[in-house]
């Protein structure tokens, strides 16, 4: 690619926009990467990589690395306290990578940023987006950063910047959607804990669900639905949490709290991910309940298979990244629609709403064929 042309502004260095930037920058072009945030400001958040997600990691030269510091895990188990509903086996799947990869997002997001740096490209931190205007077949974003504004001409700008897309503002593209009414707690711990470490665990209990699954270095990633939980859940909250909706028999015991939040669940599409020159990619351009650990995955698969429709859309042929608009709004919203009833199927209240859910789902549990396709839409080999 000459080297005159403007470079690709991605705004956003999560792992969508470290996955874009390293395609690209693979392919030859030049690009710019801004976060407003610090180095190192993101916590462990998404710590889920499924199966399709390392498949397409192998293009960046990463998924070695990511499975040398991740936790491997071939079963998904549904369980109502101490009763077994639903055995989901990964190791099952027809596929290389037969398994869940359990690793916090910002160990993921430090292997991305090693390997853009071996490319040549540093991420510019402290940097933020405060506007961007159409001149010609460019645009001219103007930045604040801690050294003071910049102004700078950009030939394609791609949003990689989350729920509150500041591109996606300036491209006037409404986020259509709504918020579930529960809140949710998120922390990594250690503890003392009776289940295997080669499952992740959801937990159906009156008081409402709870996840369990192991992370590197002997902690555990507990998420749960509550009812107005403090801005960070301590020891004493989530040994509570455990307590009630864990194994009955032994429900663990929390010896540290490394980190934990609390958050709303929005379920929202971007109308359009394209816009002249302007790209929407992953929360941007859509964001969904965590039911089935598919958010930072989707928008990995969304960057990846972009990057050769972008580049051809540079040299002027457009056709290829309409199609990759058109089969990426899909995937949205088959995802969007799959963790909704996920979300709404595991936060049921009403004792003879679960009754029947835990029914049909001990019936599926004992169908193989039916065991099998849910394997393959969490690890996304359906798409």
């Amino acid at each position: 690619m000459s080297a005159n042309v403007s470079p690709i502004l991605i705004v956003g260095a999560g792992p969508t926009g470290l996955s874009l930037a390293i395609s690209v920058r693979q392919r030859g072009a030049r690009v710019i990467v801004i976060d407003r945030q610090t180095q190192g400001a993101n916590t462990s958040r998404a710590a889920v990589i499924h199966a399709r997600t390392l498949q397409v990691l192998e293009q960046l030269g990463v998924t070695a690395k990511l499975l040398e510091e991740g936790i491997i895990v071939p079963k998904f188990r549904v369980r109502d306290r101490d009763r077994l509903l639903l055995d989901v086996d990964f190791g099952e799947l027809p596929d290389r990578y037969p398994f869940t990869l359990m690793l916090p997002q910002d160990q993921t997001e430090a292997i991305l940023r090693t390997r853009l740096l071996e490319l040549g490209v540093e991420v510019q931190w402290t940097t933020e987006l405060e506007s961007i205007a159409q001149e010609g077949d460019r645009f001219a974003a103007h930045l604040k950063s801690p050294d003071g504004n910049i102004d700078m001409h950009a030939s394609w700008v791609v949003g990689c910047d989350g729920l509150h897309s500041k591109v996606r503002e300036e491209a006037e593209i409404p986020f259509v959607g709504g918020t579930y009414r529960q809140e949710f707690v998120l922390a990594d711990v250690n503890m003392d804990w009776p289940l295997a470490r080669s499952e992740v665990d959801l937990f159906f209990a009156p008081q409402g669900l709870m996840v369990v699954g192991p992370l590197p270095h002997d902690r555990y990633r507990i998420v749960a639905t509550a009812s107005k939980p403090p801005e960070q859940p301590d020891m004493s909250f989530i040994q509570r949490l455990l307590d009630e909706r864990g194994p009955p028999s032994e429900s663990g015991r929390i010896n540290d709290v490394i980190w934990s939040s609390r958050f709303h669940v929005h379920h929202r599409l971007a109308e359009n991910v394209v816009s002249g020159n302007i790209i929407l990619c992953g929360d941007a351009a859509h964001v969904h309940s965590p039911a089935g650990g598919q958010g930072m995955n989707t928008g990995i698969q969304d960057a990846v298979s972009l990057a050769d429709p972008l580049l051809h859309a540079m040299n002027g042929d457009r056709s290829q990244l309409l199609g990759w608009a058109d089969a990426r709004q899909k995937v949205a919203r088959s995802v969007v629609r799959l963790t909704d009833r996920m979300t709404r199927l595991t936060t049921l209240r009403p004792p003879a709403g679960c009754t029947a859910r835990n029914g049909i789902l001990s019936t599926i549990g004992r169908i193989s064929s039916a065991r099998n396709a849910i394997a393959r839409r969490i690890a996304g080999l359906d798409h």
